[in-house]
């Protein structure tokens, strides 16, 4: 009996093991930066695990965007060179197992490193953007507003008895965050929230990674659905 037991223990535990290192095969299977992207982007700054693009001049507000799970950082750097370009200083953190869900208050490092910025947004593509929502959440003195990239709060983050500002941007060919999925989750959202819908857009677009399993073919190019997700962005900013 006793050897049955320990037999019986050791499986689990080899089970366990194999289990643990599928998942984290799986997280290091990523989506890395395209040519074309790399092409776009002039320079950047990486450092302590950070893509940062600076503006020229001071900076009018801080900008901090999660990235979409199992996404590389520097895959929204063209995103993040035309937000500094417009005057915001513009942070990708890489996030544990590349999977933003686990550092939700990854943001709070790059607010202490520029401590001379006043004003913050929090945002995110995909499930990057549920970490964004869960950050300001619980953080809610420290940021000026959510922006939200294909994504979506969970219950346990709705901002629907707030006055949070949040801009939600989405696209009509999306996948994985589909149209109806927008449209079922908007209730958790805050009376002071901004939708667009990117028409011809799709999921992968949100970055500059090439395509993504799960989502549909985009009618538009990436670096023009990109254009548009900057100025969407700079407007409701300005506004």
């Amino acid at each position: 009996m006793k050897k049955w037991l320990k037999y019986s223990l050791l499986g689990l535990l080899a089970l366990i093991m194999i289990g643990f290192l599928s998942f984290f095969i799986w997280t290091q299977q990523t989506y890395e930066p395209s040519e074309e992207m790399i092409s776009l982007v002039e320079a950047s700054r990486e450092k302590d695990g950070w893509v940062i693009h600076e503006p020229k001049d001071k900076a009018k507000a801080g900008i901090i965007l999660y990235p979409g799970a199992k996404v590389e950082p520097e895959a929204y750097s063209y995103l993040a060179q035309q937000l500094a370009d417009n005057g915001y200083i513009t942070g990708i953190p890489d996030v544990t197992l590349n999977l933003p869900i686990l550092n939700t208050n990854k943001a709070e490092e790059m607010i202490d490193r520029y401590p001379e910025v006043e004003s913050w947004y929090v945002g995110g593509h995909s499930l990057g953007g549920v970490a964004a929502a869960s950050f300001i959440k619980e953080n809610p003195d420290e940021t000026e507003g959510l922006i939200l990239l294909a994504s979506y709060p969970t219950e346990g983050s709705s901002f629907k008895d707030t006055k949070t500002p949040i801009l939600s941007i989405y696209a009509e060919n999306d996948g994985l965050t589909t149209e109806e999925k927008i449209k079922e989750t908007k209730p958790l959202l805050s009376p002071e929230t901004i939708l667009y819908e990117i028409e011809g857009g799709n999921h992968a677009q949100f970055g500059m990674y090439g395509p993504q399993k799960g989502d549909q073919s985009a009618e538009i190019p990436a670096k023009t659905q990109q254009e548009v997700i900057a100025r969407i962005i700079y407007k409701w900013l300005e506004d």
